[in-house]
Formats: structure tokens, sequence, C-alpha cells
């Protein structure tokens, strides 16, 4: 393992979060680097940064950490880029903790691997955009592999939660919609969770505040929405 402990693809540790994984005591370790340029992001440093903490600092850190928290939570940036991430995830196992993964679902190979091996015990997924308009918002091109992490873990009946960041310039309540129909068409039963934007700082694309609130009046009520600000 020496080689994977000379890596280092982390950004940055948040020592302890009680609202990143349900249900668990985290930390979270922000993989720099990303596939997609979404301009709401509130991440730029991660996005177009480069990592600087190794996985022996990171494992040093969750060693301190046994007893004290139980959960792990990968996120970004895409933390599916990392092409040691099934070796590295493997490690925080053996130290006892559970591990989530925050997605783009534009890995689906990763995350099949993940899922099959036990490596992974919840995921939060994100639905950015219908397919009409994901690439214009994320400038990725690939839906169809978004698409197919979406259905592998709705057949996989895996813990997962779908989520949108909405942001009244970019999506409206019919694109939403549009995204709640394609959901329950293709079997999801969870929550979806509506991120709703009000980060005001450096981003991605350097985007305006949203003008519009989300009226939730409109949005079709087939499945549990919740809302989270964002």
């Amino acid at each position: 393992m020496s080689d994977l402990l000379e890596d280092s693809p982390i950004f940055d540790i948040t020592p302890f979060t009680m609202l990143d994984f349900p249900k668990n005591l985290a930390s979270i370790f922000w993989f720099a680097k990303c596939n997609m340029r979404c301009p709401y992001c509130y991440n730029p440093d991660i996005v177009l940064g480069e990592g600087s903490i190794s996985v022996q600092k990171a494992l040093d850190f969750l060693n301190s950490r046994v007893g004290k928290l139980t959960g792990v939570v990968l996120s970004g940036g895409e933390c599916t880029l990392y092409s040691q991430l099934e070796r590295f995830a493997q490690a925080i196992k053996a130290l006892g903790f559970k591990i989530k993964i925050d997605t783009n679902g534009t890995n689906p190979k990763r995350i099949k691997t993940m899922v099959q091996k036990n490596l992974v015990d919840y995921i939060a997924l994100d639905y950015k955009a219908p397919s009409y308009k994901f690439e214009s918002i994320t400038h990725h091109k690939n839906f169809h592999d978004f698409k197919e992490t979406l259905q592998f873990l709705i057949d996989e009946d895996f813990p997962f939660e779908a989520r949108t960041t909405v942001h009244s310039g970019l999506l409206t309540i019919q694109d939403i919609n549009h995204i709640i129909d394609d959901l329950t068409a293709k079997g999801y039963h969870n929550s979806y969770f509506l991120q709703n934007y009000f980060h005001t700082g450096d981003t991605v694309g350097d985007i305006e505040p949203q003008t519009l609130p989300l009226d939730t009046t409109k949005l079709n009520q087939k499945i549990d929405i919740q809302l989270r600000e964002f």
C-alpha cells in the first residue's frame, strides 16, 4: 500500500459534522478536482486546485478518531475521479468507519465497484439538471453516465438520496418537475432533496444570487420532497 499512502488527492478535511452523513458522526474528506464546472459551485478552490493532503495523513487522522466518529464522507470536487478510491475505502473500512460518497454520478463503473465490494454505505447523488439542460449547466456531456449510475442504485435498492441544487436562473419549476417525473418513472422511492441556493461567496461561475424563491406549491408531489438551504 506504500504507493497509495504517498498519494495526495485530498484538498481539505472537515474534522466533524453531524449533518452530512445521516445517523453518523463523521468527518469529510474533500477531494481536489472535478469533471464539471457548475456555475453555482461554492468550492472553486477545490474544483480547480490540487490536493495537498496525503492518504497517509488522512488515515492517521482517522486513527485518532476511532471510537469518536462513526463515518467518513468522501466528497469534493468529485471523489470518484481518484483512481485509487477503492483501495483508500478498504483502508478506511479496516479502521471500522462507515463511508458515504457525494458524487455527480458520472463514473458508474467506479460506483458499481464500490457498491458491489461493500466499500460504501450511503451515497448522495447529485441530479444536476434534466438531460436537455445537463451540458449547459454542468459543462459535461455524458448525461448517460449519470443515468446509468442512477438506475443502478435504484435497481440495487442501495441506500442513497437524489438531490438537486436549485438556482432560479438555471432551473425552472418545470425543469424540477421533469426530474421528479424521471425519478418516479425509474422507480425511485426515497426522499428527493432540493437544495435552495443562497450562497453569496465566490463560485466557479461567479453566478449572481437567485432572485426568485422556490414555489414548492407547483412541484409534482409524486415523491417525498425535502428542502435544504445551500
